[in-house]
């Protein structure tokens, strides 16, 4: 080809960049499961990645995992209602309908939760919405029905694949198993949470009053542990709790966190010996490292025929308080009778690969814009 047939043809054109946009509308948990697929898209060329956010402190959070800035990001606009931030964003569906038209710009959502499928019902909203499900527990409430409002659901072990098929919320074509991709944000301990070498137990408690020990029993537990000394406790229930007790002063070997980053960025998990707790999915990310479990029947339940406590096959099951120090004092000498279960278990809830889950993320979303 000569010049002049370069210039009377013009310049070799390319396809435009493929948008696609992440809502940052939840408490900032849900952010750690979307984080690994939007920053490693925004690698690929001619795809342009935007975070779609509600609060200036999850931009300060989003940024800090994301300090090359390879993210867009763009403020919703959303009422100025004092607390906002981290764990207290405003709520999502009145930014999600006073923000239809903007996000409906962008072709393709991804969103960690559920509430957003109502823009389906927004007249004139023509956007993709893929769903990247979070957590890997094992409650029903887990399998909401407007996981059936979404184009693409992404999850992360052949169990919810399993469960949403059986439920009728999606098929085996548009549900895809991607891994958990939370752990590749893990950051090591830049120091200790304790000033001494005795074992730490964490106690996580679930967020639905239901199901959760926090609310009934999270002040007996605490008195309980002031009698154990020769542990240190993590006390973190799961961010979405509201109310339950107070306490002025504890122990030095108890640490109280109703909500920070560390109680999200599995800092506590990582840093644990034992896990205490009741329904948090939580746990999951806890046996990704095989070790002791002790869950709370403090309710007298009949958890053996519930789907929902399938994970308390993991470990000791208590009915008090009072079997607390029992039950860590043995907790891992008879270890090694649950490691097989917790092996089988993890691996139905996380699908484990040799391939990164944020690549694997990325190449099911970048595979469905490619179709549409």
């Amino acid at each position: 080809m000569t010049a002049q047939d370069v210039r009377q043809t013009g310049p070799a054109s390319h396809p435009p960049a493929k948008k696609i946009a992440f809502l940052a509308i939840s408490q900032a948990h849900q952010f750690l499961h979307w984080l690994p697929a939007a920053l490693r898209l925004a690698e690929e060329p001619r795809v342009e990645v935007t975070v779609l956010v509600s609060t200036r402190a999850s931009v300060e959070f989003i940024r800090s995992y994301d300090p090359e800035r390879r993210l867009r990001l763009k403020r919703l606009w959303a009422p100025s209602i004092e607390p906002q931030g981290l764990f207290r964003p405003p709520a999502r569906w009145l930014v999600l309908l006073l923000n239809a038209r903007t996000i409906g710009r962008y072709p393709t959502i991804v969103t960690t939760e559920v509430t957003s499928s109502l823009l389906c019902r927004v007249p004139g909203f023509r956007s993709r919405m893929i769903h990247l499900k979070h957590g890997a527990g094992d409650r029903s409430g887990s399998y909401n029905p407007k996981h059936a409002d979404f184009d693409l659901t992404l999850v992360n072990g052949p169990k919810d694949k399993r469960r949403l098929i059986e439920r009728g919320l999606v098929t085996n074509e548009n549900c895809v198993v991607v891994g958990y991709g939370k752990f590749e944000l893990v950051r090591e301990a830049t120091k200790r949470l304790f000033p001494n070498d005795r074992p730490t137990a964490l106690y996580n408690s679930h967020f639905d009053r239901k199901v959760g020990s926090w609310l009934r029993h999270g002040r007996a537990m605490v008195e309980r542990m002031k009698g154990i000394p020769d542990w240190n406790f993590i006390v973190a229930p799961h961010v979405k709790v509201r109310g339950g007790p107070r306490f002025r002063e504890t122990p030095p070997n108890i640490l109280i966190d109703r909500r920070s980053v560390r109680s999200i960025d599995m800092t506590y998990t990582q840093a644990a010996d034992v896990y205490i707790g009741d329904a948090s999915s939580q746990v999951y990310e806890f046996i990704r490292t095989p070790r002791p479990c002790i869950f709370l029947n403090l309710d007298r339940i009949d958890w053996r025929s519930d789907p929902a406590y399938a994970h308390w096959n993991l470990g000791q099951v208590i009915d008090s308080v009072d079997d607390l120090p029992a039950a860590l004092a043995r907790a891992r000498q008879i270890q090694p009778r649950y490691e097989k279960a917790q092996r089988q278990f993890s691996a139905r809830s996380i699908d484990d690969s040799e391939d990164p889950a944020s690549e694997r993320q990325a190449r099911a979303i970048l595979d469905f814009v490619r179709d549409a």
